[in-house]
């Protein structure tokens, strides 16, 4: 098996990597931006001839959801025309494509957990970005997965976890936005389930292609995230006192780009077909010494 990473010192990249690293059987060619230019289809079609990949894992977005508001062309050009690009040159080599996506191509406003098959509408910038690039994959590339999950966060990179430990180690109180909801999901969680995936493709299997959900349970407010995390902390000595968390509204934490109200991904599908369970993200938390680093 021979898998292309992109985005490969991002959040989940950095965990496929390390992942991937582990099994002899699997020649990778994990690269950046640095290293490859996503937005360039010469350079994505060039590095896929020459490599011959039999997956292409892309790992690789603009995740800067307020600053997609006012960088519309970068934040389209990163999210939809490098995964159709990429889709294209998968194709080409008969590779499969696996494409990481998100909540934000909802609403965010249904009751209760969104399906696949629910009807997109994403509400700002980043949404829109990141739903024209799993239209772009999906038409370019028969063998394609659209794996779309929420709330990510990791030891690696920047996320709600370091934040908030940051935070409670220097205030005293902290006021959390509370009517918002959804599965915070590990990254690590997400790279071991699109290796799982990719090894069944591998393995010839009759693939059901198309579009899955895959993030954490149990769904909770961004405020009980939070007040889990120092719970957490403060029994693993990272902190010596919780911060007093105060539970506001989304009007009262006004961000450039809307946020969902409802983010709880159904993982239904992915367990019947894949036998996947959602992310365990209170597991994920354990070793939470590691997120200070």
């Amino acid at each position: 098996m021979r898998i292309l990473v992109t985005g490969c010192y991002g959040q989940v990249g950095y965990y496929l990597t390390e992942q991937l690293a582990k099994n002899e059987n699997v020649s990778v060619l994990a690269l950046d931006k640095e290293h490859l230019d996503i937005t360039s289809q010469k350079a994505v079609q060039a590095t896929v001839t020459e490599f011959q990949p039999t997956i292409i894992i892309n790992a690789a977005a603009h995740t800067a959801v307020d600053k997609a508001e006012e960088e519309v062309e970068l934040s389209h050009a990163i999210n939809c025309n490098g995964p159709k690009f990429l889709a294209h040159a998968a194709q080409s080599v008969n590779a499969a494509m696996l494409h990481i996506s998100t909540d934000y191509v909802f609403e965010g406003n249904k009751e209760g957990e969104y399906t696949e098959t629910d009807i997109t509408n994403p509400q700002g910038v980043y949404g829109e970005s990141k739903l024209a690039g799993e239209r772009a994959v999906a038409s370019a590339c028969e063998k394609h997965i659209i794996l779309r999950t929420a709330w990510v966060f990791g030891e690696n990179g920047n996320n709600f976890v370091k934040t908030m430990l940051r935070l409670g180690a220097e205030r005293d109180a902290l006021s959390i936005v509370g009517d918002q909801f959804g599965g915070p999901t590990y990254a690590a969680d997400i790279a071991s389930t699109l290796i799982n995936i990719a090894q069944r493709i591998n393995q010839g299997e009759g693939i059901e292609y198309g579009v899955y959900h895959f993030s954490g349970l149990p769904h909770v407010s961004w405020f009980e995230f939070a007040d889990t995390i120092f719970d957490v902390a403060v029994e693993q000595g990272i902190i010596v006192k919780k911060p007093s968390l105060y539970s506001i509204t989304t009007e009262q934490y006004p961000t450039p780009a809307k946020r969902p109200n409802n983010s709880r991904l159904s993982t239904d599908k992915i367990t019947q077909t894949f036998s996947v369970e959602a992310s365990d993200w209170k597991a994920a938390l354990e070793n939470i010494k590691a997120y200070t680093g």
